[in-house]
């Protein structure tokens, strides 16, 4: 009896055979994505996992996009914020990471906490302020009353130390949050291990700088990371149309369970965000330097002396008095009644201003 019954058994697995998956599980996901090194996909597995702890509070997201908002802050507001963080993240030279963080930082906190919109420069200036010392190298962070000034803010060094103290109170600040920008990273570690110089795949500088555009959009901090990071890439190997690449962005979909229909929403929000974002609507100073504002007095100052100035003698050259070398130096510093500067120089990365189109005026 027992062998006849294992006889049927066998026959009915030639006859009907478990599907693929059926049959072999995650090992199956994991024959697909070979080349990808073990430790890279138990990352990504662990970071899909942790991603949800790092999500802003999806009621707070909608009350921000809503019209009876009853004074708080608003989804327009909210992006200006975050584009003028990305102009102080350009001119202080801080990382793409830095600048992530932040803004999640910012919407988490938004979403959580009843905010007036007095207190958003503040709490921008502060969430970047906060990034930046988990991220940047100590001798890399601009000193506070330079971040004040910079973003010519009215709030006090005082007024941003206790901001900070709420928001590390209300946040779980972690130097290693889970970010669209970690599932950008390890995305495409993977591809530069699979496709070995086979298939050309955009810079990850590019794709950072994509992923800056869409997060100046609130309707992106709604994305799961690991969604919107795939989303990224998908659109952009669409353009290139990669056949490879883009069998590579589905074995990716099918080891995170993202279903098709989300991976297409979001492809097709991020393609319209990069359309408008190089559109001559938008305006990215590439080319514009830093502009210094000054007092009344001081210009009028500048303005009467500007067809007085005597020509400079020559230096030099081999020979430097420290005597004069204090006075011959020009002081480069703003009024003490006017703070100074707007983000941006030559060789800055593009960023959004709070022009960034103008159909949003």
């Amino acid at each position: 009896m027992l062998v006849n019954e294992v006889n049927k058994r066998l026959v009915s697995l030639v006859l009907y055979p478990a599907p693929p998956l059926l049959l072999l599980g995650g090992q199956r996901r994991m024959r697909d994505l070979q080349g990808v090194d073990s430790l890279l996909l138990k990352e990504l597995k662990s970071c899909s996992v942790k991603e949800y702890n790092f999500l802003p509070r999806e009621t707070g997201l909608k009350l921000m996009e809503s019209t009876e908002n009853h004074g708080g802050v608003s989804a327009k507001s909210r992006d200006t914020r975050v584009e003028e963080l990305w102009g102080l993240t350009s001119f202080f030279g801080y990382s793409t990471q830095t600048f992530v963080q932040a803004v999640n930082l910012l919407d988490r906190f938004l979403t959580i906490m009843k905010v007036q919109p007095k207190h958003l420069p503040c709490i921008g200036v502060c969430c970047l302020h906060i990034a930046a010392k988990m991220v940047e190298e100590e001798s890399n962070i601009s000193p506070t009353q330079e971040l004040i000034r910079i973003s010519q803010s009215k709030f006090t060094v005082s007024d941003l130390c206790r901001m900070e103290k709420i928001i590390s109170e209300k946040l779980s600040v972690e130097p290693k949050a889970v970010t669209a920008l970690t599932f950008l990273q390890l995305y495409y570690s993977a591809f530069t291990s699979l496709s070995a110089g086979r298939e050309e795949i955009p810079s990850i500088g590019r794709l950072e700088a994509q992923l800056k555009a869409c997060l100046c959009r609130l309707v992106f901090s709604k994305a799961k990371p690991s969604v919107l990071a795939l989303a990224l890439i998908a659109q952009e190997f669409d353009a290139l149309q990669s056949i490879t690449a883009l069998k590579i962005v589905q074995q990716f979909q099918r080891y995170l369970k993202i279903s098709d229909s989300t991976l297409h929403n979001w492809k097709e929000l991020v393609a319209k965000c990069m359309t408008e974002y190089r559109s001559s609507e938008c305006n990215k100073p590439d080319n514009k330097k830093l502009v210094w504002i000054v007092s009344r007095r001081t210009a009028q100052n500048l303005q009467a002396s500007h067809f007085s100035v005597p020509g400079l003698p020559t230096i030099p050259e081999g020979s430097w008095d420290e005597s004069e070398s204090e006075d011959s130096c020009e002081d480069m510093s703003c009024g003490e009644d006017s703070p100074c500067g707007s983000p941006g120089s030559d060789g800055e990365g593009a960023f959004f201003l709070s022009t960034f189109l103008n159909r949003r005026k």
